[in-house]
């Protein structure tokens, strides 16, 4: 079941915040206590009034931790940790990194599961999903944030974008990503550079847009169709990808690419059959009044 953050807390969506930029005067230390409107300073040319969420899923990724939060800009507003589970000092670990961390829950299972109980449970203007096996670099936030106040609706990071790159894709993961991606392209008119990448950021006002309704790996792929069909401002950024620092990933290059495969396919059938709606309401000329044109 689908479930925005809207829906969660009954909160009514907000406005997009202003933004300041090097024409402010000069800011101290950024504070994570500091209230809505005012100005939390992400860079020496950029401070910012929108807060920022942060969402971590996670299992048994204790020893990783400590790398991917010394990484997170303090400038972030909150950190959600979905927690799956873990049978390892996951949780404690990030309540000592992080004391303020918001701890959630997972109750189902697979990635795309985690981030929907992360986005519901989100409190900030601008979320941002990010791994926890240390694959993902936070320092990078700060170029999702300075594209989405500059305009974009829904930031993608990219491995292949010039400036971007990877330490942990295969030749078979590459070779898949690049015939989804090129299906992807094909099928919805869409330029993305990388497709099965789990570097997003997005204004939280979006979540109902997207309406997520999937669990597994197969979220990205999703989030960046939906992004498009919805015809918002997408934008990529270049991000780099590091090898897992401990443990094993539980993505399955076969099971997955194929689930893949199927969203890909569902999705473009279910944009045919939309567009095959509106033809059918669409009115007729004789239908419509010269008022209706414009025409007096």
């Amino acid at each position: 079941m689908t479930m925005s953050r809207q829906q969660a807390s009954g909160r009514v969506t907000r406005r997009a915040p202003t933004l300041t930029a090097s024409d402010q005067p000069a800011y101290g230390q950024a504070s994570l206590s500091a209230g809505r409107g005012s100005f939390q300073p992400v860079s020496d040319v950029l401070a910012l009034a929108a807060t920022v969420s942060v969402i971590i899923p996670t299992l048994n990724e204790a020893p990783n931790l400590p790398h991917v939060f010394e990484a997170l800009p303090d400038w972030i507003t909150e950190v959600v940790l979905v927690d799956g589970r873990s049978t390892d000092d996951t949780v404690a670990v990030a309540r000592r990194l992080w004391p303020d961390v918001r701890v959630v829950t997972q109750e189902g299972r697979g990635k795309g599961d985690a981030l929907l109980a992360g986005f519901a449970a989100s409190t900030g203007d601008i979320i941002v999903a990010l791994d926890a096996d240390g694959s993902t670099d936070a320092r990078e936030i700060v170029r999702f944030v300075t594209a989405l106040v500059a305009g974009a609706d829904f930031v993608k990071g990219s491995r292949f974008a010039c400036g971007g790159g990877s330490a942990d894709l295969t030749r078979t993961r590459r070779l898949g990503n690049r015939l989804l991606r090129s299906l992807v392209n094909q099928l919805f008119g869409t330029r993305y550079t990388d497709l099965c990448y789990g570097y997003n950021a997005f204004w939280a006002r979006h979540l109902d847009t997207l309406a997520l309704d999937c669990t597994g790996f197969e979220v990205e792929t999703l989030m960046n169709i939906r992004a498009a069909t919805a015809g918002l401002v997408v934008h990529e950024v270049p991000s780099f990808e590091h090898r897992r620092i401990h443990g094993v990933s539980n993505l399955s290059i076969v099971l997955d690419g194929r689930r893949i495969a199927k969203v890909i396919i569902r999705e473009w059938l279910a944009s045919r059959r939309r567009g095959k709606r509106a033809e059918v309401e669409m009115p007729s000329a004789s239908d419509l009044s010269f008022s209706d044109l414009g025409v007096r």
